[in-house]
């Protein structure tokens, strides 16, 4: 951490005010903003005050032949620098050097000035080894360095990333003395380090800046606002903002500066502040523009390095004698316009905007930081209200405008307000950047409208994150629907999209298991899966990643599904070692998923083993992992490890839940015990823990297959009662019940009456007026595509629709008479007077 963000706010006061940079007649110019770059033309300058000034010291090179004193050769010396530097340019540097031999054997003391036109040509290129060849030279000839050959050589040095270098060289030069390093080379070294993120570098500078007491200017918070957002400090940010409001008074461009901080880091409540301040200086026309006889744009404000307190008033560094006129443009970067103090100088011009489009582009980019940061922040509320606010200032939203805002309302609002957003852009003739059309495309995809998701995808030309395809492929997983999956996959070949690790997580969930749910695997749909999971683990290989918990916790369930139980422990064996190695375990819910498929497949001493193994290694269980081995207990038919599970669950601070009690019930029936069954039915409603149709559903099954017709009618009622929907499993059990005892027409009108109550009561109240459509259209439809029909709500998700719309065709297709309400059903009166309360 670079040390001016960790200090208090006295740290950035000016120990002195910085010293200023003669210039050819003598006369002084004062320091201020950075230099962006050194390309320059003796006619037309711009840039920051910084830039200016160094800028200005480039063009003097120019006519160094003509400031050179005494009895020397101007010529032979301005002829061997422009021959060193045509041997630079050209690529001979051997040249090079034997001709900067020969100037530093000339016969006349040298100075400074006899280099200055290598020393430029090496910042401008940038040349970090030649300058240092040259500096070399010099030091041995003991040429003392003045300011302009200093600021080049550094320079040259820091855009040739040899920043410890140019640290010892502006150290050495303070220290000795010979020059004293001024504001605006130091603030272009922040500057340099901000481009290139070295924070350790920038740390540096502050430290020498602080030896030097060469002060602070309004640019050097402009760079350490940038170093702050690099580093993730938002109390810097903050810091600097009391700092700056303290010692300068605020305009939309500091403001401009300070926004985009803020929404970097996330802080939308200072961020909108700030943006409410510019607004209003707007507003009042406090911008501190004006524009010059030529019309264009310029300030007379000063950026005056901030004076410790009791020291050097501000009147004797010579700031007002010559005033430098700063312009910034609508990204916030400086622009100047300024009167150079020497006979040379003349009227730089500045950017030939008007006023309005500046204040209004500047203004437009600060709101448009400010709603990007409602869109991190899931603020739809402040994000409308901005755009309201926008509207009434007359600022016209962009593509980037609305970009923000669509993030910002589709986490609150959904995907139909993204969609509204971007009808909106197609009729202001804005096209949406693929950004936009990927987050509203991710929202349709978690709203499970994969049409929409997929048609918003097929838009994009051009290459962006994989987010929008991993929402889509976890919206195929969800659906089932591996066909439109590889659509996806392909489309990110296309646009050359690079997965991520959650694209391989879902990859191992969509097409790991190969049979449909429910079906067992065989040997063909085994060495398939087999074959699909190499492919996509190589795959991984090739882009560089390993498998992660939830890769891991698919690719387990995959195997599980498909009954591979010898590659499902081998694999769990390799994830065991490849986490340790991590320093990382493996979750309770990857082992739980080993042990379910291991009870699945009847492999209860494994599970066993692996559930001990657990325990002695003082693995976390929870409620799920001893539901499990109570399960697996009904395999061995031991009803008594099944307690003694629960007892150590107990001891372990778990309490049994519904499926606890559905575990003991299955061991019980398993041993044909319905009375203690439906003994633990009781307790468990007793104990306040509602049952479900699994529940009830577990002891239908065992009393189907004994035939035992009176344990299922009193079941049934129970349900009823308890206001427990069955579901097509229930309906199958009672029905195969009667018809296996050769009572079909009591079957019938069961199944009848249980198909209606799958249904909630607002539905079944709603079935009157849908009565006369479900009879024709399904029911008693002689259309051979009935069934199809029926199936078709089956994936509109009705599946408790469909179900009991198929039933009741059956039911007229045998013969029977469809009822439409329970009081019109003999077998549901019988029940409720011999079960009902």
């Amino acid at each position: 951490m670079f040390r001016a963000l960790r200090l208090s706010p006295l740290r950035f006061l000016v120990d002195s005010p910085s010293k200023s940079i003669p210039n050819k007649n003598g006369t002084r110019t004062s320091n201020y903003d950075n230099w962006v770059g050194c390309s320059c033309s003796v006619t037309t300058l711009t840039g920051t005050s910084d830039e200016l000034i160094l800028k200005s010291m480039f063009i003097s090179v120019l006519n160094v032949g003509n400031e050179l004193v005494g009895h020397r050769d101007e010529s032979s010396t301005m002829i061997l620098q422009r021959q060193i530097v045509g041997a630079l340019c050209s690529g001979e540097r051997h040249i090079a050097s034997s001709l900067l031999v020969k100037l530093m054997n000339e016969n006349y003391p040298l100075e400074a000035n006899d280099f200055l036109h290598i020393l430029r040509y090496c910042a401008r290129s940038p040349d970090p080894v030649f300058v240092m060849e040259t500096y070399s030279a010099m030091s041995e000839r003991e040429i003392s360095m003045d300011t302009k050959s200093l600021l080049f050589i550094v320079i040259a040095l820091c855009n040739g990333g040899y920043f410890d270098q140019a640290s010892d060289l502006i150290n050495f030069a303070g220290e000795s003395g010979s020059v004293s390093p001024v504001l605006p080379l130091y603030n272009y070294v922040l500057r340099a380090c901000a481009k290139t993120k070295n924070l350790l570098h920038a740390s540096k500078c502050l430290d020498l800046m602080d030896r030097q007491r060469v002060g602070r200017n309004e640019t050097t918070y402009s760079e350490l606002l940038k170093l702050a957002v690099l580093q993730r400090n938002l109390s810097a940010v903050q810091e600097f903002w009391k700092e700056y409001t303290k010692h300068y008074s605020l305009n939309i461009f500091c403001l401009r500066k300070f926004i985009w901080s803020f929404r970097r880091l996330g802080d939308l409540k200072s961020a909108y502040g700030a943006l409410q301040q510019m607004v209003d200086l707007a507003i009042r026309g406090k911008h501190s523009l004006e524009s010059n006889t030529k019309g264009r744009l310029c300030t007379s404000r000063l950026d005056i390095p901030i004076p410790l307190c009791g020291e050097t008033g501000l009147q004797e560094v010579g700031f007002h004698e010559h005033p430098v006129a700063t312009m910034v443009d609508a990204y916030g970067n400086d622009a100047v316009m300024c009167k150079l103090p020497d006979r040379h100088s003349r009227e730089v011009e500045c950017s030939s905007v008007g006023l309005q489009k500046v204040l209004r582009s500047t203004l437009l980019w600060s709101f448009n930081d400010v709603i990007h940061a409602c869109g991190q922040a899931k603020n739809s509320e402040l994000a409308e209200q901005l755009m309201l606010q926008m509207q009434n200032l007359g600022l016209q939203p962009s593509s980037y405008t609305y970009d923000g805002f669509v993030r910002a309302v589709v986490s609150q609002e959904g995907y139909r307000k993204g969609m509204a957003q971007l009808k909106l852009m197609q009729l202001q003739n804005l096209k949406p950047y693929v950004s936009t059309l990927a987050t509203v495309s991710a929202h349709c995809s978690k709203a499970l409208r994969v049409d929409l998701a997929e048609f918003l995808l097929d838009q994009v030309s051009e290459p962006c994150y994989a987010y929008p395809f991993n929402n889509l492929l976890a919206a195929c997983d969800t659906l089932d629907q591996p066909e439109r999956a590889l659509r996806v996959l392909a489309k990110m070949k296309q646009l050359k999209v690079h997965p991520d690790i959650r694209t391989y997580e879902l990859l191992f969930s969509l097409f790991g298991n190969v049979n449909a749910p429910y079906e067992k695997g065989n040997l063909l749909s085994q060495a398939e899966c087999a074959k699909r999971i190499r492919a996509i683990e190589m795959d991984m290989a090739r882009n560089g990643f390993q498998h992660s918990l939830f890769s891991i916790w698919n690719l387990l369930k995959a195997f599980g599904a498909e009954g591979m139980v010898r590659e499902m422990i081998l694999y769990l064996q390799r994830a065991e070692f490849l986490f340790s190695d991590r320093d990382m375990y493996l979750g309770t819910s990857i082992y739980n998923t080993v042990l379910h498929s291991l009870v699945e497949a009847q492999e209860c001493n494994l599970a066993i083993e692996i559930f001990k193994s657990m325990k002695s290694r003082g693995f976390p269980l929870d409620s799920v992992t001893y539901c499990i081995m109570i399960d697996c207990c009904s395999y061995i038919h031991s009803y008594r490890s099944a307690r003694g599970l629960v007892s150590m669950m107990i001891r372990d601070g778990f309490s049994p839940e519904t499926v606890t009690f559905t575990a003991l019930m299955k061991i019980l029936l398993d041993d044909g015990n319905f009375e203690e069954a439906l003994n633990l039915l009781d307790q468990a409603a007793s104990e306040g823990i509602n049952t479900d149709v699994l529940t009830y559903n577990t002891i239908l099954q065992k009393a189907c297959e004994k035939g035992m017709i009176g344990v299922i009618e009193y079941v049934v009622e129970r349900m009823h009662q308890e206001r427990v929907k069955p579901d097509p499993t229930t309906c199958q059990f009672v029905f195969t019940a009667y018809v296996k005892r050769g009572f079909y027409m009591t079957a019938l009108e069961a199944l009848n009456i249980m198909s209606l109550r799958m249904l909630s009561k607002e539905d079944n109240e709603s079935l009157e007026d849908k009565r006369t459509e479900l009879e024709e259209d399904f029911i008693l439809s002689e259309d051979p595509e009935a069934e199809e029909k029926i199936v078709q709500l089956f994936k509109n998700s009705e599946e408790h629709l469909a179900a009991m719309v198929l039933n009741l065709r059956w039911c007229a297709i045998l013969g029977s008479q469809v009822l439409w309400s329970e009081d019109q059903s003999s077998w549901s009166r019988r029940l409720s007077n011999m079960y009902g309360v």
